[in-house]
């Protein structure tokens, strides 16, 4: 068997290649939208991608099928729940995908024997060769599905299953992201609680378990740096597996989940109802008066990916921020509205890099990019800013003594997730996540100071980006964050 984990540190997510060396057939699950490395190494390995799965409709990125489709000939298969605007294939729970094949029957499709019997064909049922097995796991969304994995059909214990957005290291899928759809939290938790235990806590403990995200991803709340387990594990360590009541379950796992980037309901209708070819041509060089035509003539936001500390020594006016260093394309999601058309402003050689992970979510419309905005600001220093950042020293003697009380001359604004916030927060602060901030703006009091603190001073420089870009002028953040006032007492 080839078995191949592809994990993006970027956006904590992982996606799967999953082949018969015998037969050379695979099949390729939860890809991102950049699929090179996924044809070179089947190429390298002697494997043909005949179907690409999607464990559910995914929100957090765009995913690839469309583009392996079109490059391998591959069917694309999604949960038997799923309504797409595209053919698919619907896969029902406990079909078996069988990988391997029946000598001089290459031909034969990847499914569920009938009655014994391969598909098309007077053999009977494969007896080796990698299979998979569909579960349906509602819960995180109506058409989730895992894949349990067998080196040979009748294996007692799975090699593995592919656990999806259903079941992570450490935690479980968010299920309130159907809101929208009328399909409350509180049913959709219900629904995942069901799937759990009747059909991966079913699986024996040694079975290994891969999700589709790692620790960062706003698909939940607790998720472990680890990317793989156990089912045995995850019984004993994960805090939503321990024994509690259906009702117990839901109000645990609907309490205080991150707030989705404004990016993720954009995301989910391509995924779901189809999209553009990724665009592979590169990015065009713009001059500083072009950038700023397309800002004021076609509403193009400016967008400064250069690490923090150089965006805070001097930015453009009313630019939006996130480092590349970050977790930059989830950050421009949550300040930079679907549609919106882009300029980069890159350090040299970094442009590519950011129009692929903004690709990645997505965000197609980047117009160009502004090579070395360090030396165009040098040039046109009227149009320059510095960010306002204060110390440790700076903020405490401005802390109220009780925590109800409103910071000294200004608004103490903490753009951490919920979750965070309610672990230990600074006397006097708010929680906007920064996830909410574009939508919470009006919140605020453009008048009056905004001082802004993240846990360690990334998400708060964005926000003060953000807040700079809609006018507000006395904005500072906190450059060591949480982290650093915690540790310091």
């Amino acid at each position: 068997m080839h078995f191949a984990q592809y994990y993006l540190d970027c956006l904590s997510q992982a996606s799967y290649l999953i082949g018969d060396q015998n037969s050379g057939r695979a099949v390729l699950v939860d890809p991102r939208r950049d699929i090179d490395e996924y044809l070179a190494d089947a190429e390298a390995a002697g494997l043909r991608i005949e179907l690409v799965i999607e464990t559910h409709i995914h929100a957090d990125f765009l995913s690839g099928h469309l583009e392996v489709a079109r490059a391998t000939g591959a069917e694309i298969a999604f949960g038997a729940a799923a309504e797409t605007g595209f053919p698919i294939r619907r896969l029902h729970d406990g079909e078996r995908l069988f990988l391997g094949a029946e000598p001089d029957a290459d031909d034969v499709p990847l499914g569920t024997p009938p009655a014994g019997r391969s598909p098309g064909t007077d053999t009977p049922t494969p007896t080796s060769g990698v299979t998979l097995t569909v579960l349906a796991t509602p819960g995180h969304t109506l058409e989730s599905i895992c894949l349990a994995i067998r080196e040979n059909p009748d294996d007692d214990v799975p090699f593995g299953v592919l656990t999806g957005d259903t079941l992570f290291v450490g935690d479980v899928g968010r299920p309130d992201l159907l809101s929208a759809a009328g399909h409350s939290p509180q049913d959709m938790a219900a629904r995942l609680h069901r799937s759990l235990h009747t059909q991966l806590l079913t699986l024996p403990d040694a079975t290994r378990i891969f999700p589709a995200h790692g620790a960062g991803s706003a698909c939940g709340r607790s998720i472990s740096t680890e990317t793989s387990s156990t089912i045995g594990d995850q019984r004993r360590l994960n805090y939503a597996l321990q024994p509690m009541t259906e009702d117990a379950f839901v109000r645990l796992v609907t309490a205080e989940q991150p707030v989705a980037p404004g990016y993720f309901a954009h995301d989910a209708a391509l995924n779901r109802d189809g999209h553009p070819l990724r665009d592979t041509a590169p990015s065009a060089p713009l001059t500083l008066d072009e950038a700023l035509t397309a800002r004021d003539e076609r509403g193009a936001a400016l967008l400064d990916c250069r690490p923090v500390d150089a965006y805070a020594r001097a930015h453009l006016a009313g630019s939006l921020h996130t480092s590349l260093d970050t977790r930059f394309a989830e950050y421009a999601g949550s300040v930079v509205a679907p549609g919106t058309p882009i300029v980069l402003l890159a350090d040299p050689g970094t442009e590519h890099e950011a129009r692929l992970r903004l690709a990645r979510i997505g965000y197609d419309q980047v117009l160009g990019h502004l090579p070395d905005p360090a030396a165009a600001l040098a040039a046109a220093p009227e149009l320059a800013r510095r960010s306002q950042r204060l110390s440790l020293p700076d903020l405490l003697p401005r802390l109220p003594l009780d925590p109800h009380d409103p910071v000294d001359g200004g608004q103490l604004i903490d753009v951490r997730n919920p979750a965070e916030f309610a672990a230990g927060a600074l006397p006097g602060a708010r929680n906007i996540p920064l996830a909410a901030l574009a939508d919470r703006i009006d919140e605020l009091d453009p008048a009056r100071p905004v001082i802004l603190y993240c846990r360690s001073g990334n998400r708060s420089m964005i926000a003060a980006a953000l807040l700079e870009a809609h006018g507000f002028d006395q904005v500072s953040d906190v450059s060591g964050g949480y982290a650093e006032l915690a540790t310091a007492g």
